[in-house]
């Protein structure tokens, strides 16, 4: 599941809250040829992750517990007997029919049209023509069965008909049935397609609403065909924009965040890391999603998930792709991580700080990274940004800024530096208040200019030109650590 998919459970979430539905997660496994082993663990893990979990939906993950609203099972795999008897039922009413038609020679018929420049479509137009129960008698469809040849249910798509379809999001849709195609409904190794197995579980399931990406349109009119040969009321459809590349056309993919180095999947999976992974936070991945083709009808951008809830509508959902942006999904971040308390943030940074050695678990030291949190915070976008931006609160630098010391070491620097170090030894409230108070007086009696002090003070302290305010640094580490930092600045820099 990547964010594609996570962008349609979101609004499936939030549709289904606002009415006081339920979300349900089933999972579509009907074609064992693309089953891909911890795929349906990971859907449940980043679900839970992005704080939508399901409401209904497969039993028995360990991780989930029973979620079984009566409708179960989840799994489509484990309803396959199910889906045969609906096959069946379609083949009685003479809306489906068999087929035993060889892949070699579906193969041979769409070669034959490449080369005539048409397109073959298995439909009303030549299926008189091929291997099936319409050009069959009764007596040889059945002597085929009975010999075990392998074959496929087929969908009768009617020709010469006008299909009138509505989509929430795309209003009414026309579609001329000459130019469909009969599906399969079920295949040949006792497993039903994807059409046939989504419109039965619908049905059973008592969904009310279907809402799902857009490259689903096209199977609308099969779908709605379906519904009508069963007699079954169908749901109703919202089909989702696309979520397009950042940069050129086409919808956007996982090599577009290769290339560009941003993640496309809520969590890592196999080499490709996770927002999860990145530092970003779920509530930040939910709230730059639920914006990527809907939008409020405000200028408003931050957004609780009650609050999308409550506003989210299908029909301020856009029918036009929307581009992706990773600036602005830093952005997101940036904003809820400053919305986060300094002792929040300060727990998740404390996770780097013990694989550095530093010990958070003393309380002194957890109200100390507190403190630098709060003074660092504003400038980092991810907590993993914070070592960078605070590394000199914990251990000394061992070297300094080459254009740093070029630009701010000057002839007198050290001179400087020596005295400063005397004021510091004599100041017995090393508070940041107190630091600054007497440091500053102390360069206007001595007729200095601050130009020639603050830049070279915050070199040896920090090793480069950056950090919050030089004597917030001063006070965290301490009057002995700062002066040992000057001193041996001092000793390096001469």
């Amino acid at each position: 599941m990547h964010i594609g998919g996570i962008r349609t459970a979101l609004f499936n979430y939030l549709f289904a809250k606002k009415h006081n539905g339920d979300f349900i997660l089933r999972i579509e496994d009907t074609d064992q040829n693309r089953y891909v082993e911890g795929a349906e663990q990971y859907i449940i893990d980043a679900l839970n992750w992005c704080g939508i979990p399901f409401d209904e939906g497969p039993s028995t993950s360990l991780k989930t517990g029973s979620k079984n609203g009566g409708f179960g099972s989840y799994r489509q795999s484990e309803r396959k007997d199910l889906y045969k008897l609906y096959a069946d039922e379609l083949i009685e009413k003479g809306n489906a029919y068999y087929a035993f038609d060889t892949s070699e020679k579906l193969d041979f018929h769409r070669k034959d049209h490449e080369t005539k420049g048409k397109t073959f479509i298995y439909n009303w137009h030549n299926r008189l023509k091929l291997t099936n129960s319409l050009s069959l008698t009764a007596q040889e469809t059945q002597a085929k069965i009975a010999a075990g040849e392998d074959y496929v249910i087929r969908f009768k798509s009617p020709q010469d008909e006008k299909l009138v379809l509505q989509d929430i999001i795309r209003g009414e849709i026309h579609i001329d049935t000459n130019i469909l195609d009969d599906k399969v409904l079920f295949k040949s190794d006792g497993m039903p397609t994807y059409h046939l197995a989504n419109i039965v579980d619908d049905h059973l399931m008592k969904i009310s609403h279907v809402i799902r990406g857009e490259e689903w349109l096209p199977s609308l009119a099969l779908h709605q065909q379906l519904y009508d040969a069963f007699g079954w009321k169908a749901p109703e459809f919202a089909h989702l924009p696309l979520i397009m590349k950042p940069v050129g056309k086409g919808k956007l993919s996982k090599r577009d965040g290769e290339k560009l180095g941003f993640p496309v999947f809520p969590l890592s999976w196999n080499e490709s890391v996770g927002y999860k992974e990145e530092g970003y936070f779920p509530e930040a991945v939910i709230n730059f999603l639920a914006l990527l083709g809907w939008n409020p009808g405000t200028e408003q951008e931050i957004f609780s998930l009650s609050e999308l809830v409550e506003i989210f509508s299908l029909e301020r959902v856009n029918k036009s792709g929307a581009r992706f942006d990773p600036d602005k999904t830093k952005w997101y971040n940036q904003q809820y991580m400053q919305g986060k308390s300094d002792a929040e943030l300060a727990e998740l940074y404390c996770g780097i700080l013990t694989q550095k050695g530093f010990d958070c678990a003393q309380p002194k030291n957890l109200n100390q990274v507190i403190r630098i949190v709060s003074l660092i915070k504003e400038r980092a976008t991810f907590v993993s940004d914070f070592w960078e931006l605070s590394d000199y609160f914990f251990v000394a630098p061992t070297s300094y800024s080459e254009k740093g010391v070029k630009k701010q070491w000057k002839e007198g620097a050290p001179k400087i530096m020596n005295q400063l170090v005397s004021v510091l030894e004599s100041i017995d409230d090393f508070s940041s208040e107190n630091v600054e108070t007497i440091v500053k007086s102390w360069i206007t009696e001595q007729g200095l200019s601050f130009g020639k002090v603050m830049p070279p003070l915050r070199l040896v302290i920090v090793g480069d030109m950056k950090g919050p305010h030089i004597f917030d640094i001063l006070a965290m580490i301490g009057r002995d650590e700062s002066i040992a930092r000057i001193r041996k600045a001092i000793s390096a820099l001469v």
